[in-house]
């Protein structure tokens, strides 16, 4: 199987995997479909004003007052197929997607590793955190046009920023489009394209920011590791 690896909740995963175990359930009661948006065609950067230096400056703030946050999500990937479950955020480097039934998959940041977990086949993946875009909002510091980071397009209008970003230099790798409702300001919603032009839609819903976690929800420990002993 073609493992290609996407963000998804922030986090990267596998595609082909996720969309073969993917319900097609829709949005959890109650939730207000959130409004469509799309990433742009093409990620060339677009030359930004010192309004939006100003407006990007506004976000980071934002976002790097998230210390902890957790959330009801939807995810819709390239072919439709939708899956919800809940998030947990705590930075620097740590979040975890719990996936609803059917679906096996867990994910976890533990600050190192993405760790990709699908319990039907038992199959476990590391990637390190830095080789994704999950990296660029999990960091200390956040910043959205400086070291890795760089925002090639900012938008706003009708209730809504929309800020695309790329790794600097790497914008054939893809792209991270951030969805924000404003005022009051808040990100509702993320957009990952892969190299593929293949794409990941996640919205957030009843979103608590703050709190405290217990740090093993950020901890993997292989089950394969504990499964009792088959034959004699």
């Amino acid at each position: 199987m073609n493992r290609r690896f996407l963000l998804a909740g922030l986090a990267a995963l596998p595609a082909g995997t996720l969309a073969a175990q993917q319900n097609r359930a829709p949005a959890p009661p109650g939730a207000t479909p959130p409004r469509r948006t799309e990433p742009p065609p093409e990620t060339a950067p677009a030359p930004l004003s010192a309004a939006d230096r100003a407006e990007l400056a506004r976000l980071e703030a934002y976002l790097d007052g998230i210390r902890t946050l957790t959330a009801r999500f939807v995810q819709v990937d390239a072919r439709g197929g939708t899956a919800t479950g809940r998030l947990w955020l705590a930075r620097p480097g740590r979040m975890r997607f719990e996936y609803d039934p059917p679906s096996p998959i867990l994910l976890v940041a533990d600050g190192r590793f993405v760790i990709f977990h699908d319990r039907s086949v038992m199959q476990t993946s590391h990637i390190p955190l830095g080789s994704t875009p999950l990296s660029l909002l999990l960091a200390e510091r956040i910043r959205l046009d400086d070291g890795e980071a760089q925002t090639v397009r900012l938008s706003r209008g009708e209730g809504l920023i929309q800020a695309t970003l790329i790794r600097r230099g790497r914008a054939h790798e893809g792209s991270l489009l951030l969805v924000f409702t404003d005022p009051p300001l808040a990100l509702r919603q993320w957009l990952v394209t892969d190299a593929q032009r293949q794409t990941v839609r996640v919205t957030l819903l009843d979103v608590e920011i703050g709190g405290r976690f217990d740090p093993n929800l950020f901890r993997f420990i292989d089950p394969r590791f504990f499964a009792p002993p088959s034959g004699n």
